[in-house]
């Protein structure tokens, strides 16, 4: 065996993995498909890279298992984290909701993982072309570049097929079901949603911003997002739909509600204030002016306030509470953020990432069926089951 550990994959969390086992006296080998290792990282959050979150929990994380991530998250928080980032001298802010980001560029952070892994011995090989892998009693073998090299641990951590321009794949998933272990279906998670039918003519719209909230998903299951929603050529996206895009399945409804700050009767209150005031100037005072024009003409109500009965007022008040979008799909892993779904987390253990009926076998990061919200909460997750797989191998 010439090493101890073979992690494939150089981004987020196989480096950080690669650090960690690095740092305690392992011999690790880091096989990177790309000419270069991070290259999501650097892209990440506008190029400035939203390393974590301050208020990461298993609670924004989606998984079959929603519990799986309890673990790693305890024992690696985001203040662990932001520890390691001040250690290196990197300058950081808060943006908003606890999303941290580096003052300077996403350059820093794949410096830094360089930096830790240099400082445990790891060897990194880039513009790798991996062949054929295979498990014995000794250990794993993987042929690459016309060279094999062994290991007796395997870590997956190539993550997902989101933003394949990247060079992003399935490759993860094969690789686990060669291996025996499930996964579960694969979806765009973090992307932007596409309107067809009676929807289409928010698409005329498109720029348009406005502070909404928006609700995917039923009864237990739903997840509501207050932020900015954002009307293209296409449908819908910004923070707001990102976010319940990961909750939003195919024939389902996607509510929003366009004035959440307001409470139940207003529009009665306003009519008795302004009788005289249309439907139209009021949304205006609260929405961009070409949101405002339209949902006051999908509503049908017309003519001062004073001209239409409050029961009229009530159910214009509940549309734009909860007004119905159907949205026909996403616009796919091309640009997607993250790939929901993955390794099963029902194969691996919550305590190391490593398979339960494959010693010696791990997946860490986005390779497996843990989301996290957008924010920085993938990150954290990239360094949480990266640390977890660091410490067992």
């Amino acid at each position: 065996m010439d090493h101890d550990a073979i992690i494939l994959g150089g981004g987020a969390a196989g480096l950080f993995c690669a650090a960690v086992a690095g740092q305690r006296g392992r011999r690790v080998l880091v096989l990177e498909k790309a000419d270069a290792v991070g290259k999501k990282i650097l892209i990440s959050g506008g190029g400035r890279c939203n390393f974590t979150n301050l208020g990461a929990g298993p609670e924004n994380y989606l998984s079959a298992n929603r519990h799986f991530a309890k673990s790693a998250l305890a024992r690696y928080t985001p203040r662990d984290f932001l520890d390691l980032v001040e250690r290196h001298g990197i300058a950081w802010h808060e943006k908003t909701l606890g999303q941290l980001f580096c003052d300077g560029s996403a350059r820093q952070i794949v410096d830094l993982l360089l930096a830790e892994c240099e400082k445990g011995g790891v060897e990194i090989r880039t513009g790798q072309e991996i062949g054929r892998i295979a498990r014995d009693d000794a250990g794993f073998s993987v042929e690459a570049n016309g060279e094999t090299h062994r290991a007796p641990a395997l870590v997956i951590a190539t993550g997902g097929p989101s933003i394949p321009k990247m060079g992003a794949t399935g490759f993860a998933y094969d690789l686990a079901r060669q291996f025996g272990l499930k996964v579960v279906e694969p979806r765009p998670a973090l992307v932007p949603l596409t309107l067809g039918g009676e929807d289409v003519l928010f698409r005329e719209l498109s720029g348009v911003s406005a502070p909404v909230e928006a609700t995917a998903g039923q009864g237990k299951t739903a997840a509501k997002f207050r932020e900015a929603a954002l009307l293209t050529h296409k449908g819908l996206s910004g923070p707001a739909i990102l976010q319940a895009s990961s909750y939003w399945r195919h024939g389902e409804v996607l509510r929003i509600d366009f004035l959440p700050d307001l409470a139940p009767g207003w529009l009665s209150e306003r009519k008795a204030k302004t009788p005289q005031t249309s439907m139209a100037q009021v949304l205006r005072e609260h929405l961009p002016e070409r949101l405002a024009v339209t949902l006051a003409e999908r509503l049908g109500l017309t003519g001062p306030l004073q001209g239409l009965s409050d029961k009229a007022l009530v159910q214009a008040e509940e549309r734009l509470r909860g007004w119905q979008f159907h949205p026909n799909g996403t616009e796919g892993f091309a640009k997607a953020e993250v790939t929901a779904g993955g390794i099963s987390t029902a194969e691996l253990s919550s305590q190391t990432m490593e398979a339960k009926k494959v010693p010696g076998l791990f997946a860490i990061g986005e390779a497996v069926d843990v989301t996290g919200w957008l924010g920085g909460y993938n990150f954290q997750w990239a360094w949480a089951s990266g640390q977890a797989c660091g410490e067992a191998l």
